[in-house]
């Protein structure tokens, strides 16, 4: 099964924590492999994720690199492939088949303040969801699921808790 990295670009500390961690916490849950964040260094946001990941399982990697750019061009220089997800790019279900078909490594790129025109020209696919304003932990969520119909499936190694299905209440295994 290919590699899913998501590169968060620009994070901000003060106007992105909460969204950033969301981010991650999509990404994590519907079966990413990693998440990497540019733009300011955020100790708090890397601990949130990895808390997450001690605690409920993984395998799910969270790293900062402050040049979003050199990610990009490393991974493309690996043979990896390039997603980045905009309200303005095609529609992702007229490309989605052609992103499966090919069996790279996919990076997703999620923006946060304004996205540099880089981040366009340097994708493979720019993709939207939906061409209308909306949340990028929605459309990244709604992409992992198109890329891997198994997604609301995963499993997690080494969790110290588990959530069982409850038609009410909790039932949680520590």
């Amino acid at each position: 099964m290919r590699k899913i990295t998501i590169l968060r670009i620009n994070h901000r500390h003060f106007r992105d924590h909460r969204i950033s961690t969301h981010v991650g916490l999509a990404a994590r849950a519907l079966g990413a492999n990693e998440i990497i964040y540019s733009g300011e260094k955020d100790e708090a946001l890397l601990e949130s994720i990895n808390k997450i990941t001690a605690k409920w399982g993984g395998p799910f990697e969270c790293s900062y690199n402050p040049n979003w750019k050199s990610v990009v061009k490393e991974w493309k220089k690996n043979g990896g492939k390039v997603v980045h997800l905009t309200m303005y790019g095609m529609r992702i279900q007229d490309r989605i088949k052609e992103i499966n078909s090919d069996k790279s490594d996919l990076l997703i790129i999620v923006g946060s303040e304004k996205v540099p025109w880089d981040a366009y020209e340097l994708a493979d696919w720019n993709i939207a969801v939906t061409g209308q304003p909306h949340s990028e932990v929605a459309a990244l969520a709604i992409t992992l699921e198109k890329l891997n119909s198994k997604s609301l499936e995963v499993e997690f190694k080494e969790a110290k808790i588990k959530v069982n299905p409850c038609e009410k209440g909790k039932d949680i295994e520590d």
